[in-house]
């Protein structure tokens, strides 16, 4: 979710993918996006209708992030509910420089607190805590990004997993960016089976500081109850 406008290639990853980069915004710099977000599910469809997201470059190397979502639930053969969402605080942290020999590597981790109303599946029910390292490399006009750790997820019947996910993507014009992702959970709550799942997508600019996303994907292993297919769309710009 990085701005386009004034930046290489290298800043051209993150939404509409679950895997997270580790590139950082420039010191001084705002990046704004509005979202839809949908899952379906055995219970139903939720996701986020509208979404907002923010990212604050703090200083070099190092970023801020705010997620604000309104969310939805439309459980199956029932009335939907929509209200606010769980609210996530992130920060990236660059460790290691991109050379020859290494990877780009940032410390990644994530805060989400339990604002969302549980009881109407708008919400976790319990804050949770992401500890992860994403780390990046680019060879010409493809780029490929990996993204590894372990959430802390509290709440009622909940149960602290892991997350990875690995992505790659090809820059096919100034335009337009395609790439693809798979990544892998844990089992996340009681009774729940561990969860394996797929994403395509990219980036279309629409101008020097506008662009749009999109991606849409399903679970390859324990789709029917998690992930049956899921859909993406932002419109992200930046100052």
């Amino acid at each position: 979710m990085l701005a386009i406008a004034f930046a290489p290639l290298t800043g051209w990853c993150g939404a509409p993918f679950a895997t997270d980069d580790p590139l950082t915004v420039d010191e001084g710099r705002i990046e704004l996006l509005v979202f839809f977000q949908s899952t379906l599910q055995a219970s139903g469809r939720v996701g986020s209708l509208p979404g907002f997201e923010s990212h604050f470059g703090l200083f070099r190397g190092a970023e801020l992030d705010l997620i604000a979502p309104v969310a939805f639930s439309a459980p199956a053969g029932q009335g939907a509910q929509r209200g606010y969402g769980d609210t996530t605080i992130g920060l990236k942290y660059r460790i290691v420089e991109e050379s020859a020999l290494l990877p780009l590597v940032s410390f990644v981790p994530k805060w989400v607190l339990p604002t969302g109303d549980a009881s109407r599946n708008l919400g976790n029910s319990g804050s949770q805590v992401f500890l992860a390292l994403a780390a990046l490399r680019t060879i010409g006009a493809f780029q490929t990004y990996a993204n590894a750790g372990y959430w802390i997820n509290n709440g009622t019947d909940n149960l602290n997993y892991w997350f990875v996910g690995a992505q790659g993507q090809y820059r096919l014009s100034d335009a337009w960016i395609l790439g693809a992702e798979i990544f892998h959970n844990t089992a996340q709550s009681a009774g729940q089976s561990p969860s394996t799942g797929f994403n395509v997508g990219g980036y279309y600019m629409a101008g020097r500081a506008t662009q749009l996303l999109f991606s849409a994907g399903r679970g390859l292993r324990n789709a029917g109850e998690t992930n049956r297919v899921s859909t993406y769309l932002g419109v992200q710009a930046s100052f």
